[in-house]
């Protein structure tokens, strides 16, 4: 789809076309909407924080938006560590990207169980995004993939896909380095690697994180093969 406020909408992986990820819906233009409208979106899972929700309202109507909240504290470490007097190198921001994908695991986990929850509830179309559809909604993206038994390449693949779709506007109000920007605006394998290396640390891997963490047993994890995998 040409969408000139939405760089980053596609399906997830080879889920059912009602199911899709995205960047935010704060800029989409009338024919954007126009266009999403005609997919039958009913549904939006919103991971942004509060202000970044505040900043740019979905511009969809006719859609019931359930907030998941997690916070952004990524821009907010960096500029703070810059303030201090620290030179910031690229493999720096690397390994900060990679402490917030370990804390989606370590605090967030809940988020992400009510996302599976409203996964759940029904399969009516659906968008679930963050603020450039990267971080936040790429570890959910990954973790549904995964819950629906995907392998590690395709969940890779989908996951870096967002370098190919993704238009590099501002997620900093232009207050960082560009060496920082570079990092920030781009998905990188370790990144991912991090999430699932606290999955591994904390609950043992997978399938004790879908179980203990999200809530996703074996009934659960069925129930979401039958709604959206679009071979069933």
């Amino acid at each position: 789809m040409n969408l000139a406020g939405c760089s980053n909408f596609r399906t997830t992986g080879f889920l059912k076309p009602a199911l899709f990820r995205s960047d935010h819906l704060g800029a989409l233009n009338e024919d954007d909407a126009r266009q999403l409208q005609s997919l039958g979106i009913r549904r939006v899972l919103d991971f942004r924080g509060v202000n970044e929700r505040a900043g740019a309202i979905c511009a969809l109507s006719g859609v019931t938006v359930h907030s998941l909240a997690i916070e952004p504290t990524i821009v907010q470490t960096l500029n703070g560590l810059l303030a201090a007097g620290h030179q910031l190198t690229s493999a720096d921001v690397v390994a900060h990207m990679q402490d917030t994908y370990r804390g989606f695991v370590r605090h967030n986990t809940h988020r992400f169980a009510e996302f599976f929850g409203h996964l759940l509830a029904s399969n009516e179309p659906t968008v679930f995004h963050c603020t450039a559809g990267k971080d936040r909604t790429g570890f959910a993206a990954a973790l549904l993939l995964h819950a629906l038994d995907a392998s590690q390449e395709d969940v890779m693949r989908d996951y870096l896909l967002t370098n190919e779709r993704l238009k590099p506007v501002s997620l900093t109000g232009g207050q960082l380095p560009p060496h920082v920007t570079a990092v920030l605006y781009r998905v990188q394998p370790e990144f991912l690697q991090a999430a699932f290396e606290a999955v591994d640390a904390d609950y043992g891997g997978l399938d004790g994180y879908f179980r203990e963490g999200l809530g996703l047993r074996e009934a659960e994890r069925e129930r979401l093969r039958e709604l959206y995998l679009a071979n069933t």
